[in-house]
């Protein structure tokens, strides 16, 4: 199951949308046909940055309204909309794949209204290999959703009518993915590079047992994902979850020290006169980032400049179920060498 925040049009039954200008720039651009989740997600994302001929052109023949301006004027009113998407399911005919995708649906209206709607979108794929030009990708072909009197969470159909058994998928992982888009709507959804229909993951396996846990029990088993958020002149910032059992998934917020930095002459070109913790604050991105499986920690090499003189590092290590702060070292001198100072060390192993 994967939960989002989007919006859902009155053509598809209900009429909703923010028409807010100031959030259609924070909402960040999705475009992806890969899958019929993430082409649904795209969809909205379309709606919700008010760029109604893209969200159009999701649809094949089948439109949901006569026309672009009777559709774009179907969602107003709307001010957030909350949808689940079930297991999909999908089959071979005449030459094109129909793919069955149930969803569950909670939409808010600016008046403070709530309803709830559940049913499925039917989306299609004509044979790439077959096909001529002009070239038609994976489209919505019709959705049909009804009111419920229940939560959306209860509402979300187990599978499509008149459709074959529903795939099993990753949803530890795409949960994670859904939270992190919905989150982190800051960040760059692509790795500059890369393919724009993808989403950039690293994900981990991490066996571990509790102090608590006897050496005779089985090992537990944690799940880490890494999300790349953004790249600056000199540093990638990432964006980390975790699940397991008994705390379910949730973001990963890393404990990092508050520095009082003093130079002479209270000038940062000048000599560090003195450095000192005076407590700690807790973040969810770090920076140039990485995960090593056989230290299971996380360690971070921020640069506060290109030259890469001034700097901080962090290590975070897995230990007991969580990421703990063992290790941070700070050079706070702009002075053209690495030379860094330990402030924190209780790098020990779990």
């Amino acid at each position: 199951m994967r939960v989002t925040v989007l919006a859902f049009p009155t053509a598809v039954l209900l009429s909703c949308i923010p028409t807010l200008a100031a959030h259609a720039q924070e909402t960040r651009y999705i475009d992806d046909r890969s899958s019929a989740a993430s082409l649904i997600q795209s969809y909205y994302n379309a709606i919700n940055r008010q760029e109604y001929a893209r969200a159009w052109g999701y649809f094949g023949d089948q439109k949901p309204a006569k026309d672009l301006d009777t559709f774009a004027k179907g969602y107003e009113g709307t001010q957030q909309v909350n949808v689940i998407t079930g297991n999909v399911a999908s089959e071979g005919a005449a030459g094109s794949t129909f793919y069955y995708l149930p969803v569950s649906i909670t939409a808010f209206d600016k008046g403070g209204g709530e309803k709830v709607f559940a049913g499925c979108y039917t989306l299609r794929l004509a044979n790439p290999a077959i096909q001529g030009e002009p070239f038609i990708p994976l489209h919505i072909d019709k959705g049909n959703l009804k009111q419920s009197t229940i939560s959306y969470e209860e509402a979300l159909p187990t599978d499509c009518p008149d459709a074959p058994a529903p795939e099993q998928s990753d949803t530890v992982l795409s949960d994670a993915r859904t939270l992190f888009n919905t989150a982190h709507t800051e960040c760059d959804r692509n790795l500059p590079g890369g393919d724009p229909a993808n989403v950039e993951v690293e994900q981990y396996r991490i066996p571990y047992r509790y102090s608590t846990d006897a050496d005779s029990e089985p090992e537990r088993t944690a799940r880490l994902f890494r999300f790349y958020c953004s790249t600056g002149a000199y540093n990638e910032s990432h964006v980390y979850y975790q699940h397991d059992e008994n705390e379910g998934l949730r973001e990963v917020q890393f404990a990092t020290p508050e520095l009082d930095i003093r130079y002479e002459n209270d000038d940062s070109d000048e000599k560090v006169k003195s450095l000192s913790i005076i407590g700690y604050t807790a973040t969810s991105k770090l920076v140039n980032s990485f995960y090593d499986e056989a230290s299971r920690s996380i360690t971070s090499a921020g640069k506060w400049r290109g030259v890469g003189d001034a700097s901080d590092s962090g290590t975070w290590l897995f230990r007991n179920g969580e990421f703990t702060l063992v290790k941070y070292d700070v050079d706070a001198s702009y002075d053209g060498e690495i030379n860094p100072e330990t402030v924190l060390d209780y790098d020990m192993g779990p």
